[in-house]
């Protein structure tokens, strides 16, 4: 039987914290599915292809099989679609526990045969976000601690063309 797990995510844009739970899912699968979706609550700084492109070119260096996939659903109907049985999420902090412990709960409610599993951040990780990387962009700061170089140049290059520097 072939273990398929899930990774979604919106990766606007892909970091080094999502990169380190995508190397560690890997490992636990036959195949990883990186779903990237949309996600209406969050005005995105790149287009859907946009971070398709960017999270295939970065999971392109991982061992294991992986496929970028783009989802707009439920996540447990896009998990039953690629025939996955694991849900993999990553986690930084306590808030983080409190959202995906309910979204879990959710989600087994509406799919029992998948499980999630929780995967804790590197603790040199812990403390990035997409959302912070984009902010601390937006003014200016320096990204490269957090995202890949090649990702740091179109997050730089994105606010640099949007005239948004602080």
């Amino acid at each position: 039987m072939n273990r398929i797990g899930v990774y979604p995510g919106t990766f606007d844009p892909i970091t080094l914290g999502h990169v380190s739970i995508i190397k560690r899912g890997a490992k636990l699968v036959d195949e990883l599915v990186i779903g990237v979706t949309t996600n209406a609550s969050k005005s995105p700084m790149f287009s859907l292809d946009e971070r398709m492109a960017m999270v295939e070119r970065e999971v392109a260096r991982i061992e294991g099989n992986i496929r970028v996939v783009q989802f707009n659903s439920l996540l447990m109907d896009f998990a039953e679609r690629e025939g996955a049985s694991i849900i993999v999420r990553g986690l930084r902090a306590v808030a983080d526990f409190e959202y995906e412990y309910q979204m879990a709960g959710m989600n087994q409610q509406l799919n029992s045969r998948v499980e999630t599993v929780f995967l804790m951040a590197d603790v040199a990780l812990q403390p990035i976000a997409s959302k912070l990387v984009k902010e601390i962009a937006l003014y200016g700061g320096e990204i490269g601690k957090f995202v890949t170089p090649q990702v740091r140049d179109e997050v730089v290059a994105r606010v640099e063309k949007s005239g948004r520097l602080g």
